[in-house]
């Protein structure tokens, strides 16, 4: 594969991170409501969805979505359903800022959180199926190694880029955590979050 190529697809795959979506949106959540550790352990979960989104991609997994109106809207209802649960978890539970030194939610549970998420959302699985192949080179041979190249390439800078994301917002979380009377309408906010998130997934057509 040409390094024209991968540098190219390197550059679509930045943009196409840094463009605002729920995924920014998501990591800016959690670094505001928990701090830079969880937003950073979270978005690493999600970036970790992406293997399962490439290698699904590059075996043509992901084309059962395109063909099969069940399995598309079974993965969606699922992934719908997960997010509105964390919604209604949020509100119910009523502590979304957690600033302290150790977070209630063990690193585990929000690594897990974020990769459910990325998994469970078929549009990101129709997404890579429909991205990767615009920079494989077909001349070269070995098509499903190349997606997974470019698959990783793309997971490497989410990482680089969600992390500081993450970072960031927890910083602007600490300084929310100082004014209460603004930090106690983020259990709605998060919920809110969240529950777009669901709403936005149910309504997503093929």
């Amino acid at each position: 594969m040409p390094l024209s190529t991968l540098l190219a697809f390197l550059g679509a795959s930045i943009a196409l991170t840094l463009a605002p979506g729920p995924d920014n949106i998501f990591v800016i959540t959690q670094g505001i409501a928990r701090g830079r550790k969880p937003a950073i352990v979270t978005a690493l979960g999600m970036c970790s969805g992406v293997s399962v989104h490439t290698t699904a991609a590059a075996f043509g997994i992901s084309a059962v979505f395109y063909s099969s109106a069940i399995a598309f809207t079974v993965v969606k209802s699922a992934g719908a359903a997960y997010l509105l649960y964390l919604a209604f978890k949020t509100l119910k539970e009523r502590s979304a800022i957690r600033l302290a030194a150790v977070d209630e939610l063990p690193a585990a549970a929000l690594f897990r959180r974020g990769f459910v998420m990325n998994v469970l959302n078929p549009k990101v699985a129709m997404f890579f199926l429909a991205f990767l192949p615009q920079f494989v080179t077909p001349s070269a041979g070995r098509i499903p190694l190349q997606m997974l190249l470019l698959g990783l390439i793309f997971m490497v800078q989410a990482v680089v880029i969600f992390c500081l994301i993450g970072y960031f917002a927890g910083s602007i979380g600490s300084f929310i955590l100082a004014r209460p009377r603004v930090a106690r309408y983020f259990d709605w906010l998060t919920a809110g979050v969240f529950a777009s998130l669901g709403v936005r997934l149910a309504l997503a057509e093929r």
